[in-house]
């Protein structure tokens, strides 16, 4: 398969797959570049790490891009071809969705604190405040789990669907955050707030909302977050070895090792599991950090498996939006 070809390959499939349902816009654009060869040739200018559709659109938002639906974005990009292809080279997706901290609580729920929290792939750092944010999981029979900040319920208000039996969840004692990630945004930031938000996809309802509010809680007492390469070797023990001493250390891999080549992965998964307790959020078939294989066709389809030191506890929607804790796991655990 040719450059060109895999670039109308990945931009049909996102129009068929991913678009539908969640953003209108993105689908009509993706459309545009399987529809005109022309887009695909300056979207191939695009090293492929850094041309996924999200990343492109957004870039194409933040350069001032028209998004109503009736004007013409393949005209666009093609008037605005070179700094289109530079902006998106120089820029990574960087999706900071506070969300996942609904999936990770139940694994937190898990540990004796205080916590040093540790987080691969940071970004601005929104999911090391699980503790200053409000929590809903909708369970069966129209019951709501409820938990909150012990100051009371929070700015940032995370709901969530539970199924499968109830495990106990407590709020987590965080005396320490830090984060590493290749390129951190700073969330005291004017311009690193407006690229986390404009990564929202056009049609998501509230979750630009719930991002800019996490966004002040981090402002508030920002995270240490560290420019580097988690795959690298030693980055990862060398900041833990900062964390309180009296603390348990927990790192934490949310959705990020996808974005990582599959040497790597394995590398980050050592030295996470050398340091402290490891907390990740995955894709089944992404590694083999598992204690155990996942059986694929047994897994729920658009879930990913939550685990706690390879130990898989849930399966949960990648972005936090449902947990269904698994009955074997609860079991284990007890």
């Amino acid at each position: 398969m040719s450059e060109l070809e895999a670039v109308i390959a990945r931009y049909r499939r996102f129009a068929e797959e991913e678009a539908p349902g969640r953003s209108r816009l993105y689908e009509q654009w993706a459309l545009a570049v399987q529809a005109t060869p022309e887009l695909a040739t300056v979207l191939a200018r695009i090293p492929a790490i850094h041309r996924q559709p999200p990343l492109v659109f957004a870039v194409s938002r933040l350069l001032g891009a028209p998004e109503a639906e009736d004007a013409d974005w393949g005209a666009w990009v093609l008037a605005h071809a070179d700094i289109l292809v530079a902006e998106s080279t120089a820029r990574s997706v960087q999706t900071n969705e506070p969300g996942r901290c609904a999936a990770l609580l139940p694994a937190l729920s898990q540990i004796e604190g205080p916590i040093a929290l540790l987080e691969i792939g940071a970004s601005a750092g929104l999911c090391l405040y699980p503790d200053r944010y409000s929590y809903r999981y909708d369970a069966d029979a129209g019951r709501t789990r409820r938990l909150d900040p012990t100051a009371g319920p929070a700015a940032v208000i995370l709901t969530s669907t539970w199924s499968g039996p109830e495990t106990e969840l407590r709020m987590p004692t965080v005396v320490w955050r830090a984060g590493i990630d290749l390129h951190p945004l700073d969330a005291r930031s004017t311009d690193d707030r407006r690229w986390l938000t404009g990564l929202v996809w056009p049609g998501e309802s509230g979750r630009r909302e719930r991002i800019e509010a996490a966004l002040d809680v981090a402002a508030e007492e920002p995270p240490i977050l560290r420019a580097a390469d988690a795959a690298a070797p030693g980055v990862i023990a060398e900041l833990a070895m900062t964390a309180p001493s009296d603390a348990t250390l927990v790192v934490t891999t949310p959705g990020v090792l996808a974005h990582v080549p599959r040497g790597g992965r394995r590398r980050i998964i050592d030295a996470a599991r050398a340091s402290g307790r490891w907390i990740t959020i995955d894709a089944p078939g992404l590694h083999d950090g598992w204690n155990a294989p996942i059986e694929a066709d047994a897994w729920p389809k658009d879930r990913f498996a939550l685990a706690l030191d390879g130990e898989v506890l849930a399966a949960v929607d990648p972005l936090g939006a449902a947990v269904e804790w698994r009955p074997d796991a609860a079991g284990r655990l007890g």
